[in-house]
């Protein structure tokens, strides 16, 4: 027990650390504000969630006595949370089959159990990415007016804190960033959180102490439901004022959740194709370098959830069936 509380305390000092170290100013004090939820998702996933809820409250607890009540909410909202649900839910599962073996009959082999579907964590981690983005725009105004007057005054103060001579261009440059700023925010929050999941639970697997086997990410796909919101969230984009913000965010989290299942899509479609290595490689190194090649992991996400073109892949690589005598 005390091995215990020690590790949940190592994680949430560490998550603290890296969270509050955006105060400083440096460049790595980015990657580390990013990478914060990372202990506590480890913690979770290795040693259970109660491990992360007890880090996550002692290192908010720990963040509000030192930088005031604003940093414990945004540490326990945007860290904590995510890395003790995530890691929960990374480990839920539940048995498939009986476990009882018949009177007089050979003890029942090990039951199946049925893990928790990576993509129904993907639509998690896009909710929090969602909660997290509009959670941080409130904090600007209350309405739409307010909140995108003063992304627009931030804006504005740094670049003529860059350029005295800002021009009318740039002013319409900064109208352009403002009206973007929501959705690349979730994005950003949606990437994150998803590569500090997989870190860790590559962290525990390397460690030995990830309970479940590793997924076939190949195979990873959404609920079919997940496309009746996302054209219902699309539609709510054009009405207007806060709604129509809160729309963005959640319609730029679904789509990275679809640009995610395309990747997938992508290593099933290409299991056949003759320097995989080189083609996956060079598709990653290009959404990485110039971000927009992820529309089209958005499109083969989305293609996939309407004409299967994953099943009907693998259907085809099956060997046909045996004669019948």
């Amino acid at each position: 027990m005390m091995a215990f509380g020690l590790i949940a305390l190592i994680a949430g000092a560490a998550s603290a650390l890296m969270f509050a170290s955006i105060i400083s100013g440096a460049l790595i004090s980015l990657v580390l504000f990013y990478l914060a939820p990372l202990p506590l998702m480890v913690a979770a996933i290795g040693w259970g969630p109660l491990c992360a809820s007890l880090g996550g409250i002692a290192a908010a607890i720990g963040l509000g006595a030192l930088f005031g009540l604003p940093y414990c909410i945004a540490f326990a909202v945007t860290v904590a949370l995510p890395a003790w649900w995530l890691g929960h839910l990374v480990l839920l599962g539940r048995q498939v089959g009986s476990t009882a073996p018949a009177a007089g009959t050979a003890p029942a082999a090990e039951p199946d159990i049925e893990w928790y579907p990576v993509g129904r964590i993907l639509l998690w981690i896009a909710g929090f990415a969602t909660l997290t983005t509009m959670a941080a725009l409130l904090t600007l105004g209350t309405d739409a007016e307010t909140i995108t007057g003063t992304l627009r005054r931030g804006l504005m103060r740094l670049l003529r804190a860059t350029d005295p001579q800002t021009s009318g261009e740039a002013s319409q440059f900064v109208d352009a960033l403002v009206r973007i700023a929501p959705a690349a925010a979730t994005i950003a929050a949606t990437m994150t959180l998803t590569l500090n999941l997989w870190l860790s639970a590559k962290v525990t697997a390397t460690s030995g102490r990830l309970r479940r086997p590793w997924p076939d990410l190949k195979a990873t796909e959404l609920p079919q439901m997940t496309l009746v919101v996302l054209c219902i969230s699309l539609a709510f984009c054009f009405t207007g004022g806060l709604l129509a913000i809160v729309a963005q965010i959640a319609t730029a989290a679904l789509m990275m959740s679809y640009a995610l299942a395309g990747f997938a899509v992508l290593h099933t479609l290409t299991l056949a194709l003759n320097g995989r290595t080189f083609w996956l490689g060079s598709t990653y190194a290009a959404v990485v370098v110039f971000g927009w090649p992820v529309i089209a992991m958005v499109i083969l996400g989305l293609a996939d959830a309407v004409f299967g073109f994953r099943e009907r892949f693998l259907r085809s690589r099956q060997p046909p069936p045996l004669p019948t005598p």
